[in-house]
């Protein structure tokens, strides 16, 4: 096996795999799950500082981003798309799938949102019924503040669906105070279980939006308003996934028990990115750089399957490239959840320098050093 330190999916921890093994009781019918399945939401939303319903649904984060658009898009809706990234974007494809009106805000592709310049446009424009923004993407490691994008939304009467997947537990995230209306996760990135879930945090603005629809949502699967009563009438829309979700809270449980989490994160990705430029490598990002993941710019000379084979052949470590405008071009380290600790991303830098001198690119300094001395 290799040591996976991709973003995502990540390393899974012993608990949690043992946690997926426990007998299974019948999740349709067994109250006690109901409870399990409630307090594990509960537990969630504690984490991520709300007072808003967690549901977990049975798919991986990307049946969460759907979700969110299906239940709050009608025909004819206007949805501002914040794209300054491949996620970004790709909401629009959502929206349009259900029948919605994207009107893409777009912007550098390397660099974070600029807030002030938001707010200009928003004083011209904000009719839209709700606003899509990417929390952290994933392909290029861009981390946007929604602490600040979120509440300017909320100004202008603009709801929020806010993809934080690669984001949620190792970036700060305080849903109220920050105005979220619909958070969606997954179990595959930093929380560091498999993947097969997604959670998604629903605001009452938000479920009094879907309440008020006038046309039903398109889709069964994807339905968000059909939880609605899950725990009143001890009854699920489908057949809950019930080993996933004992993993998934035995993950919650370790995060709980984790108080430097967010403060590891960011050491690891400071000490990570300071490696990378020390060495005279370039970081894909200009700003707004995530502390789950890392991306550099491929070297001259050299391509992103050499690098990728080469740390896989030769250190038994899987790093990853990317995709869509970015295919070919950058090298992605995912230090996020289990993958983010000392000795592993020690042994992400001393594979790439082996890997990097073998291709004969040449590196002003070791970047297993640099990064070990800012990690001091």
């Amino acid at each position: 096996m290799y040591k996976i330190m991709t973003p995502g999916p990540t390393q899974v921890a012993e608990n949690v795999r043992l946690a997926r093994s426990l007998e299974c009781t019948n999740p349709d019918l067994d109250e006690e799950f109901v409870e399990f399945y409630k307090e594990t939401c509960e537990k969630i939303s504690s984490l991520l500082h709300t007072s808003n319903e967690t549901l977990i649904l049975s798919g991986e984060g990307i049946l969460g981003l759907e979700a969110a658009i299906a239940s709050m898009t009608e025909p004819g809706d206007k949805v501002l798309v914040l794209d300054n990234g491949i996620y970004g974007k790709g909401f629009a494809d959502f929206v349009t799938m259900y029948g919605g009106r994207p009107e893409l805000y777009s912007r550098d592709y390397q660099e974070t949102f600029d807030v002030k310049e938001l707010e200009e446009f928003l004083k011209n424009s904000h009719d839209y019924k709700y606003a899509t923004v990417v929390h952290g993407d994933t392909p290029s490691g861009m981390l946007n503040d929604i602490s600040a994008i979120c509440p300017l939304l909320k100004k202008y009467g603009i709801l929020t669906v806010v993809d934080s997947v690669s984001a949620s537990f190792g970036e700060p995230m305080n849903i109220d105070d920050w105005k979220v209306d619909i958070m969606c996760g997954g179990s595959q990135k930093v929380v560091s279980a498999p993947p097969g879930l997604t959670f998604v945090v629903v605001s009452e603005d938000a479920k009094k939006s879907m309440a008020d629809r006038k046309t039903p949502i398109a889709s069964f699967y994807a339905n968000l308003t059909a939880f609605a009563h899950y725990y009143e009438e001890k009854w699920f829309p489908y057949t809950m996934p019930i080993s996933d979700i004992y993993g998934l809270r035995a993950a919650i449980d370790n995060i709980a028990a984790d108080p430097a989490i967010l403060s590891r994160h960011a050491k690891i990705a400071s000490a990570s990115r300071k490696a990378i430029t020390d060495a005279g490598l370039n970081l894909y990002l200009h700003s707004g750089y995530s502390s789950t993941v890392t991306v550099f710019e491929v070297p001259e000379g050299t391509t992103a399957e050499a690098i990728l084979e080469g740390v896989k052949k030769d250190y038994n470590i899987m790093l990853a490239g990317s995709f869509d405008v970015l295919a070919g071009k950058v090298i992605r380290i995912g230090h996020m959840g289990n993958n983010a600790t000392f000795y592993n991303v020690r042994e992400v830098f001393a594979a790439l320098d082996g890997t990097l001198r073998r291709l004969g690119v040449p590196l002003k300094a070791s970047m297993e050093d640099i990064f070990c001395k800012n990690m001091q």
